[in-house]
């Protein structure tokens, strides 16, 4: 008798956290520290980032929001060359402009409730768009991101025939 299985790999992934917001007297008061703080993934630049400048942010700077939505955003493209390629759909060019929905409740918690993907896709002369389209539904397959949330990831796609 054989049992089908499917074989499971797991990927660690590590980075490093570092709080640049003390500037001298910790977290005395709320107004007495910085929301800063510096990702340092070995082998890759450090990211400075800051909270959201609603929350007294640095409006120049990442926030984690900006980063989850880049994540999400970032996932699906790769996925979308990589099955665009095995469909023989020959990508030109991709950009994509995200929109995140959150909600805040009056205690403060706040959440994303949704994230639309809105990518600029160039094509190649002779593609077919109803299957370059398609793909997207494809994605949440696969995407790691996307597969982790605990929301809707939806898109709205725009092409060009080059």
């Amino acid at each position: 008798m054989s049992e089908s299985k499917s074989k499971v790999t797991e990927h660690e992934y590590t980075s490093t956290i570092i709080w640049t917001g003390n500037t001298g007297t910790g977290t005395s008061a709320y107004r007495a520290y910085e929301r800063t703080w510096d990702i340092n993934t070995p082998g890759k630049p450090v990211v400075h980032c800051s909270n959201d400048p609603l929350l007294g942010g640095d409006p120049g700077l990442p926030n984690p929001e900006d980063l989850l939505l880049s994540a999400v955003s970032a996932c699906h493209m790769l996925w979308y060359l990589h099955l665009a390629s095995n469909a023989g759909i020959i990508v030109q060019a991709y950009t994509d402009s995200p929109i995140g929905t959150g909600e805040v409740a009056s205690s403060g918690a706040g959440r994303f409730t949704s994230v639309t993907l809105k990518p600029t896709i160039t094509l190649s002369e002779g593609s077919d768009v109803s299957i370059a389209d398609a793909i997207h539904a494809d994605i949440h397959q696969y995407c790691f991101i996307a597969r982790s949330l605990n929301f809707p990831v939806k898109f709205d796609a725009t092409y060009t025939v080059a």
